[in-house]
């Protein structure tokens, strides 16, 4: 009888092994999110989602609203990771000066200097920050990069201090006073040019990334659930439910 009861007992011990040792979904990395909303009054938006895997950032951007045209061409909008200070997006308490624009120094204090720049090609180092050959243009515009991000911007990411910032006002919309003055980043360009536009904290999503196998569709579709170590318990559990039924059958028969 006690032999019957070990032969009863070990598909359920063999079960407990097969699920403590079926392996966790690798973490395919992290994923933040942006909701990018109007500053200096620009009536924008847009929205930010960036994929971090180590020091590989993969970025999509959709931006809407914002200045169409600088002198007759589509208006180039540098735009960044800002961080290292207060992550967040400036207050109209920002505009120290009282001119109407809230510049982009007037805001580092609440985001911070530029840490990557968010460029369509080539370098993406603070020093394209003010690049406007490579800066994306237009009124609206999807923007779609791979990037490696420098140990400043992950860290920021991860502290919870990065903030997105894209730049470039319509002048027509500032002031006399505002229109009059020169960018505080390029003194050769106007003010609207490099003042901020749209400005988004980047907060940790909740979608970490894909599970194994693809997302799961419904309709009986077995996507998700090719996890070896689920499929090996799975099978476990069948043996088990045979053994157990072979065992009942045996003991029926001596009596």
């Amino acid at each position: 009888m006690k032999k019957s009861l070990l032969f009863l007992l070990a598909p359920a011990a063999a079960l407990s092994f097969a699920a403590a040792a079926a392996p966790a979904h690798a973490d395919s990395g992290t994923s933040y999110q942006a909701t990018l909303a109007a500053i200096n009054g620009s009536g924008a938006s847009g929205t930010f989602m960036l994929s971090l895997n180590g020091s590989t950032a993969t970025i999509s951007e959709h931006v809407t609203g914002v200045a169409a045209t600088f002198s007759g061409a589509a208006y180039p909008h540098v735009q960044h990771i800002h961080g290292g200070a207060m992550g967040v997006c400036p207050t109209t308490s920002a505009d120290t000066n009282k001119d109407g624009v809230i510049s982009t120094t007037e805001g580092a204090p609440s985001y911070g200097g530029i840490l990557t720049t968010l460029s369509t090609s080539g370098d993406t180092t603070p020093a394209a920050g003010t690049n406007l050959k490579t800066a994306p243009s237009g009124g609206s515009y999807d923007y779609s990069r791979t990037i490696t991000l420098d140990s400043a911007t992950v860290a920021s990411l991860k502290a919870g201090t990065a903030v997105v910032v894209v730049h470039g006002l319509d002048p027509t919309t500032l002031s006399a006073a505002a229109q009059a003055e020169k960018s505080d980043l390029v003194p050769s360009l106007p003010l609207a040019a490099t003042s901020p536009t749209l400005c988004g904290k980047v907060l940790a999503s909740q979608v970490t990334g894909m599970p194994n196998g693809g997302v799961a569709t419904g309709g009986g579709s077995t996507a998700g659930l090719q996890n070896e170590g689920l499929l090996a318990a799975g099978g476990v559990m069948l043996l088990g439910a045979g053994a157990l039924v072979g065992a009942r059958r045996r003991l029926t028969a001596k009596r």
